[in-house]
């Protein structure tokens, strides 16, 4: 008897991979941007990116309510865009009241009680004296929550920043400097990073130790 052998073979295909459509569209036929639009491209991104920058180091000294609070009601008072006496007096008594909260609020210092409750006070030469009185919790009468000559520096350093942050608003210079547009326009290209150096420095030669209301930690 004659015995047949059968092997199994397993043959393996493999496609092959296309070569990539060519593009028919020439790249010289495409629009080019002329180079004087990149250049100002380049120009407003720079600016928007020293805003943004300067912004930022110079929030760190304000008291985030005290900003807020400007942002939100200058619209309101510069609503019709139009500079009347009532308007003037308007902006400058918001410009008062905001500049004396960052002064304020650079007095101000907080402590966690026995109970895990965060309480506020006013820093003064014999301690912190609490907002609310009656309280029954001891406020601290520790060194490092009485008045010195720091807090008066963090307050002045405050105020400098908010008048810099607020004057580089031209609703703000248009009614409190009128007819001098493009004089402010010049002096606030460089008055925000001025005092956002001159306050760094300070900043560092009197660190922040206050944890107030509005205040950011630093």
């Amino acid at each position: 008897m004659e015995q047949t052998h059968h092997g199994i073979g397993i043959k393996v295909y493999t496609t092959a991979t296309p070569p990539p459509e060519e593009d028919p569209t020439p790249l010289s036929s495409l629009p080019r941007l002329p180079p004087e639009a990149g250049r100002k491209r380049k120009v407003v991104a720079k600016g928007v990116q020293k805003t943004i920058s300067k912004t930022s180091m110079l929030v760190n000294f304000l008291p985030t309510g005290t900003l807020l609070t400007f942002e939100m009601v200058l619209p309101s008072v510069y609503r019709h865009g139009d500079c009347s006496h009532v308007t003037t007096i308007m902006i400058y008594s918001l410009l008062c009241l905001c500049a004396l909260s960052c002064f304020f609020f650079h007095f101000t210092d907080s402590f966690r009680g026995p109970d895990g409750t965060v309480y506020y006070g006013f820093v003064t030469p014999n301690g912190l004296a609490l907002f609310k009185p009656g309280l029954k919790v001891e406020s601290p009468k520790d060194d490092k929550y009485k008045v010195g000559l720091t807090d008066f520096v963090h307050a002045v350093m405050s105020v400098l920043v908010f008048v810099a942050i607020a004057f580089s608003d031209h609703r703000v210079t248009n009614c409190v400097f009128p007819g001098h547009e493009k004089e402010m326009d010049q002096v606030m290209e460089g008055f925000p990073l001025m005092v956002g150096i001159i306050c760094s420095g300070l900043f560092l030669v009197f660190p922040k130790t206050r944890f107030g209301v509005g205040c950011m930690a630093a």
